[in-house]
């Protein structure tokens, strides 16, 4: 395990060395993606049950699309289908390209074992992917998204999220790559849901950004560390990180909940949205903390 783990990072490394070297021109950045590119195609090559694995969860998810499009013809019309169509379409092939680039990283968190299925807790969180990529392909091509469909989509995102870790414990299936497409997962989907809030005058601006910068610092703290220092960083869950989700998760869902349930939902929106600003303040730090000690 810890040659495999060391080969892979030697590998980065060597890939953002030599991307800084040429000043990140363009020609630096065609080289980097197509050594990236021709490791990946290497490691499918190899493992032709991981490729399978993978295609038919790629035809999995081109079927859910599919009829992701047609209820939309069916609730909204053509003309509705025809705007939603480029993002999702643009959307659903970069999450699977995606998926396919980082298939070397498939392998078991303790034992380093390349594991030669996808498995259901990586599909679990794949859905939850394409529930992101219907709300952004929404905002893409310029359409309003009611309430309830927002609603529907984040119970999808919680649901399948509290899901996907516990279905990779039980089938003993956990991965680097889970962890990965877990995280990008969850920033698209919440980056998606605060734009629209944000557009719809549900969210404060100023709330909203805090939101933002809660997924955006992260990821700016982990570019600097890859491009200008050469330095993978290594993705790990923290503890306020976990609360943040949980807090901005209740936090939109008291936002988003039916006119109904106002008197219930109404009085609890104040004291959730004081705790989701501080776990969001905080969340980013520590998992800056948890890398650099990682690093170390």
């Amino acid at each position: 395990m810890e040659q495999v783990t060391n080969d892979n990072h030697l590998f980065v490394v060597d890939l953002l060395a030599t991307s800084r070297a040429e000043r990140f021109s363009p020609a630096g950045w065609w080289h980097f993606l197509v050594r990236s590119w021709q490791m990946s195609h290497a490691t499918a090559r190899a493992n032709p049950a991981l490729k399978r694995s993978w295609l038919r969860v790629t035809l999995l998810m081109g079927l859910l699309t599919i009829g992701l499009v047609i209820a939309v013809v069916a609730f909204e019309g053509t003309g509705a289908a025809w705007h939603l169509l480029p993002g999702l379409l643009f959307c659903v092939a970069w999450q699977q390209s995606d998926l396919y680039w980082h298939l070397g990283l498939n392998r078991h968190v303790k034992t380093g074992i390349l594991l030669q299925k996808l498995g259901l807790a990586n599909m679990l969180t794949g859905w939850r992917g394409l529930a992101a990529s219907f709300l952004l392909s929404r905002l893409i091509g310029g359409l309003t998204t009611p309430s309830w469909l927002i609603l529907t989509t984040l119970l999808i995102g919680i649901l399948t999220d509290m899901l996907d870790g516990q279905v990779a414990q039980w089938t003993n299936t956990q991965s680097k790559l889970g962890q990965i497409i877990d995280a990008e997962t969850d920033f698209c989907l919440y980056l998606a849901i605060i734009v629209i809030l944000l557009q719809q005058h549900v969210l404060v601006p100023w709330i909203g950004i805090i939101m933002l910068l809660r997924f955006c610092v992260p990821l700016l703290a982990a570019l600097v560390s890859y491009f200008l220092l050469a330095q993978p960083v290594h993705f790990s869950s923290t503890r306020w990180g976990k609360y943040a989700g949980v807090a901005q998760c209740g936090y939109f869902l008291a936002l988003l909940a039916p006119p109904q349930l106002a008197t219930l939902t109404h009085p609890i929106v104040f004291p959730l949205l004081i705790i989701t600003m501080v776990s969001l303040v905080v969340a980013p730090l520590a998992q800056i903390v948890a890398n650099v000690r990682g690093s170390l």
